[in-house]
């Protein structure tokens, strides 16, 4: 087949597409991967046999409602273009944010492409925590809209984990025609380092985006409180976003420059090395709406390279884990935090109990294992169109054992 994946991402760092892209590549499909340009990167290249195309230079620096549109609404309208020209696909994999750009493939989709919408984060509760906009205003109804006609324009859709499946056939679709495939690790690339590491501290570190929602700056106030207790620990945030120039004046004003370091984007490869060599990793989403059911894949993917992990109590983590896979916290609470830490730190055999229950846990759940669910689906809408793919739910929905 001739499949297209169509992103508002950086390819190279963003591990759910491009984990289906080099799934379908090995095994013979011809991929092409349409995203988001970096300072310095070619307009074409080849990744793993993922021809990508970038299409539209970005940096993460949105100010406001506004400046973050008219980014989307370009890409739309370029990736559009692109299609439109380009119009051989017989499947093309539409990854939202945002819902709308599901219908830049509106001529391909006319010519027989099927189309499948695979929604990240749910647009309104997204929008909402990021620019701190209410529920009930008009905006997030408009939001509310556009998710129904692009879900009901879409042949089939992908959901990234179950409560927000639940939710959005509560709200906007058919529960027939919607899956559940949550971000599994892939153990090509996410896989337990048995070398001993050279560092004598104690390294805790945060992979990916900067946004208020995702709690970092509580993981740096943590380190206020552990400096003392602590003189050996260390907190390497790795990633971009809205909020690094906010953190990295929080670092300069707690005086912790040589206990925090902020790095900024990285390819997914070099992520992977580096995560594979510390000693614990965090997860401090705040328990607001959006952060409260969005799933995390950084948790999987430290859990995949016997890295134990300190994570926010939301209900999205509580659905997925427990004690004995992960070290929960009170969200929004960097004392209690500092003190879980503090815990994991002084307790080796706690910190290997969790490596082993969540190595035993990963076997069953990585992306080697479950990537059928996605080819068999893949597959169903191509041999027999649209209504038999809206019943592949029944054997791809869901699972995490």
């Amino acid at each position: 087949m001739d499949v297209c994946m169509l992103a508002y991402t950086f390819y190279e760092a963003d591990n759910r597409v491009r984990r289906y892209a080099e799934a379908l590549v090995k095994r013979g499909d011809r991929v092409d991967a349409i995203a988001l340009l970096q300072e310095g990167q070619p307009l074409f290249e080849i990744i793993r046999g993922v021809r990508v195309h970038r299409i539209q230079k970005r940096r993460i620096d949105e100010r406001g409602p506004l400046s973050y549109l008219w980014k989307l609404l370009l890409f739309f309208l370029r990736s559009f273009w692109f299609l439109t020209i380009h119009n051989r696909y017989d499947i093309i994999h539409v990854h939202s944010v945002p819902d709308f750009e599901v219908f830049a493939t509106i001529v391909p989709k006319y010519l027989g492409a099927r189309i499948i919408l695979d929604i990240h984060d749910v647009v309104p509760e997204f929008y909402a925590s990021k620019f701190n906009v209410g529920e009930r205003s008009v905006i997030f109804r408009v939001l509310l809209l556009i998710e129904r006609l692009s879900i009901s324009y879409s042949d089939h859709v992908i959901i990234s984990n179950h409560l927000w499946r639940e939710k959005i056939v509560h709200r906007s679709s058919p529960a027939a025609k919607c899956t559940a495939i949550i971000n599994y690790p892939d153990p090509s690339l996410f896989r337990r380092n048995q070398m001993e590491t050279q560092h004598r501290d104690f390294v805790m570190c945060y992979p990916g985006t900067l946004n208020r929602h995702q709690g970092v700056d509580l993981a740096v106030r943590s380190m206020v409180t552990l400096r003392h207790d602590v003189p050996n620990l260390r907190l390497l945030v790795i990633g971009d976003g809205p909020d690094r120039e906010k953190l990295t004046r929080m670092v300069a004003a707690e005086r912790l420059e040589d206990r925090v370091s902020i790095q900024g984007f990285v390819p997914l490869e070099t992520i992977c090395q580096t995560m594979s060599t510390v000693d614990l990793g965090v997860v401090p989403k705040r328990r607001d709406s959006f952060g409260n059911e969005a799933f995390s894949t950084k948790i999987l993917e430290f859990m995949a390279m016997g890295v134990p992990v300190v994570v926010s109590d939301t209900r999205i983590d509580k659905y997925y884990f427990n004690d004995d896979l992960v070290q929960f916290f009170e969200s929004d609470n960097p004392e209690d935090l500092a003190n879980k830490i503090l815990d994991l730190v002084h307790d080796e055999a706690r910190r290997n109990l969790l490596r082993a229950n969540a190595l035993l846990f990963i076997a069953k759940n990585n992306w080697e294992v479950k990537k059928q669910e996605y080819l068999s689906l893949v597959d169903q809408l191509m041999t027999k169109g649209s209504h038999a793919a809206s019943h592949a739910n029944v054997t791809t929905s869901a699972s995490i054992e």
